[in-house]
C-alpha cells in the first residue's frame, strides 16, 4: 500500500546508547501520515538498541554500524536511505508532540525561500527549552563568555549569542537553531550538501545553517511544532570528551567560514581562548561526572 500524499517526511536519527529513549521518540511519531521513512542509525551502542529495532519497530530501517562514525556521519547515512522530499533531523532523547510534523510541513508551504524549519523545544515539564544561537562571531561570543548575557538578558546586542532576549513564542528566522528536531528541504540539501564529516559531533549544524544561509535559504523557528528534548542524553555519558571536542569544533569552525574574513584580532581571540579554556572546563566536567556517579 502506498503512503498518503501527506507523507513528505524522512525521519532520521542517530542513536548512541539511548535504547529507551529511542523506544519512545520511534512510539511518539506512531503512525504519523507525514512520514514517509524512517531510519535509525546506530553508531555501536552495545546496549540492545539494534535488537530493539529490530524486534519492535520492524518497519523503521535499521543502519547498524560496528564503530561510532559519530553525530554527522550518521545522520549522512539516514538522510542518504531516503527520498522525500524533507528530511526530519531527529535525536533520539525527544517525544515528538501531536500536529509537530504537521506544523513543520506547512511552514514550509507559507514561507519561501525556507530550508529548514525548527521545532520548539521543551523540556519534560513543558517549559521552553532555549534552542536557537546567532552564528558564533567574536562580539557575540566575547559578550557571552564575559557574562554580559547574563547580566543583561534583554539586550539584543550582550544577549545574541544565545538570543536571551527573545521569548521563543513566535514564529521567525533564526541563524542556527539545535539540530535534535530540524526538518530541511532535500533540495536546499542537495544544492549546499550534507553534514560536513570534520565536524562529528559539535558544530556540524551550525556549518550546515551558515551553507544554507549563506545560499540564500532561510531558517526558521516554528513555535508551533512542539517536541519533548531530554537534552544531552548521550553526550552526558562522556562530558569531559564532549567539552574537548566542543571546543576543538568551535576552532574548526573558524578556520573554515572565518579565517581571512575577519579582522584578524577577533579570529585570533576566539581561536586561541577555545584552545587555553578546553582543558580547564573539560577536568571540571570530568569532576563534575565523577562525583555524580
Amino acid at each position: 500500500m502506498s503512503r498518503p500524499v501527506t507523507a513528505q517526511l524522512d525521519v532520521c536519527i542517530v542513536s548512541w546508547r539511548t535504547r529507551d529513549l529511542l523506544r519512545t521518540c520511534l512510539h511518539s511519531l506512531g503512525d504519523s501520515p507525514e512520514v514517509a521513512h524512517i531510519t535509525v542509525v546506530d553508531n555501536a551502542s552495545a546496549d540492545g538498541t539494534v535488537e530493539m529495532v529490530q524486534t519492535q519497530f520492524p518497519a523503521v530501517h535499521l543502519i547498524a554500524n560496528h564503530r561510532n562514525v559519530g553525530f554527522a556521519a550518521g545522520n549522512n547515512q539516514a538522510i542518504a536511505s531516503g527520498c522525500a522530499p524533507f528530511v526530519l533531523l531527529l535525536n533520539p532523547d525527544t517525544e515528538v508532540q501531536p500536529g509537530a510534523l504537521a506544523a513543520l510541513l506547512e511552514t514550509f508551504s507559507e514561507e519561501q525561500r525556507s530550508g529548514a524549519v525548527a521545532a520548539q523545544l521543551l523540556f519534560a515539564d513543558g517549559a521552553i527549552q532555549p534552542s536557537c544561537r546567532s552564528f558564533p562571531e567574536p562580539a557575540p561570543i566575547l559578550y557571552d563568555a564575559l557574562g554580559l548575557a547574563r547580566i543583561f538578558p534583554g539586550s539584543p546586542t550582550f544577549g545574541r549569542y544565545r538570543m536571551t532576549y527573545w521569548d521563543y513564542s513566535s514564529r521567525r528566522d533564526v541563524d542556527q537553531p539545535m539540530a535534535s528536531a530540524l526538518a530541511v528541504r532535500r533540495s536546499a540539501l542537495d544544492e549546499v550538501g550534507l553534514f560536513d564529516e570534520d565536524f562529528p559531533l559539535y558544530f556540524n549544524d551550525v556549518d550546515l545553517c551558515h551553507r544554507l544561509r549563506g545560499a540564500g535559504w532561510r531558517i526558521i523557528y516554528e513555535p508551533r511544532a512542539h517536541v519533548i528534548h531530554y537534552y544531552g542524553q548521550s553526550t552526558f555519558q562522556v562530558r569531559h570528551a564532549a567539552v574537548l571536542e566542543s571546543h576543538r569544533s568551535l576552532v574548526r569552525f573558524y578556520r573554515k567560514h572565518y579565517r581571512g574574513r575577519i579582522g584578524w584580532i577577533g579570529y585570533t581571540a576566539v581561536t586561541l581562548g577555545a584552545r587555553i579554556t578546553m582543558y580547564p572546563r573539560a577536568v571540571v566536567a570530568w569532576l563534575a561526572q565523577s562525583i555524580g556517579a
